[in-house]
C-alpha cells in the first residue's frame, strides 16, 4: 500500500506543480555584428537564409519545404515536413515587418505538438555594428506549461548557437 502511495505521489507531483506554472514564456537573445543594420536587416528579413544559421531549420536538411509569397515581405509562408521527431511539421509566416528595425513571424506548429508561437527578430544600430535581438514567445496549456520551466535554456541554448552563426556568416 505504501508503494502505491508513493508511486501516485511520484505521478501526481508534476500535475500539481504545473498549476503554479505560467502559461506563457518569453525567450530572449541578442548578438553584436560588426555590420551595418541595412546589411543585417537585409539578410535577416528572408526567412530562406535561416536555412544559414539557424539551428532548427539545419536539424533536417532533407525536410519538405514550401513557400507562399514573396520571401522577406508581410504574408510570406515558409512550411517546413520532417519525418525527424525533433524537427516534426509547422508553417512561419511574416506578419509584421519595420525596415531596418525589426520582423515578426508566427510560428505555427503540427508536429511533434501542436501550438502556435510568435517570434521577432530586432536590428539595432549600433555604431558601424548591429545589435540583433531574436526572442519567441508564446503559451503553454496545462499540463504542458510545466515545460515553461526548462524552455528558456532549451530554446535560449539553441537561439545562442544560431545568432553565432548568423554572426559568422555575415562577418566573413
Amino acid at each position: 500500500m505504501t508503494t502505491l502511495i508513493i508511486i501516485l505521489a511520484i505521478i501526481c507531483i508534476p500535475f500539481v506543480i504545473a498549476l503554479f506554472v505560467k502559461k506563457q514564456y518569453n525567450v530572449q537573445r541578442s548578438i553584436v555584428i560588426d555590420k551595418p543594420v541595412e546589411t543585417v536587416f537585409n539578410y535577416v528579413k528572408y526567412i530562406k537564409n535561416q536555412n544559414y544559421y539557424s539551428k532548427w531549420n539545419m536539424s533536417d536538411p532533407n525536410k519538405k519545404t514550401t513557400e507562399t509569397g514573396n520571401d522577406g515581405e508581410v504574408g510570406f509562408i515558409y512550411t517546413w515536413d520532417s519525418d525527424r521527431k525533433n524537427t516534426g511539421a509547422g508553417a512561419q509566416e511574416i506578419v509584421r515587418m519595420a525596415e531596418n528595425d525589426r520582423i515578426g513571424m508566427e510560428l505555427r506548429f503540427e508536429r511533434p505538438f501542436k501550438n502556435t508561437g510568435h517570434s521577432y527578430m530586432i536590428t539595432e544600430p549600433s555604431g558601424s555594428s548591429t545589435k540583433v535581438i531574436w526572442g519567441f514567445n508564446g503559451k503553454n496549456k496545462y499540463p504542458m506549461n510545466l515545460m515553461n520551466l526548462m524552455i528558456d535554456g532549451m530554446l535560449g541554448k539553441d537561439m545562442d548557437e544560431s545568432l553565432h552563426n548568423l554572426k559568422n556568416i555575415l562577418e566573413k
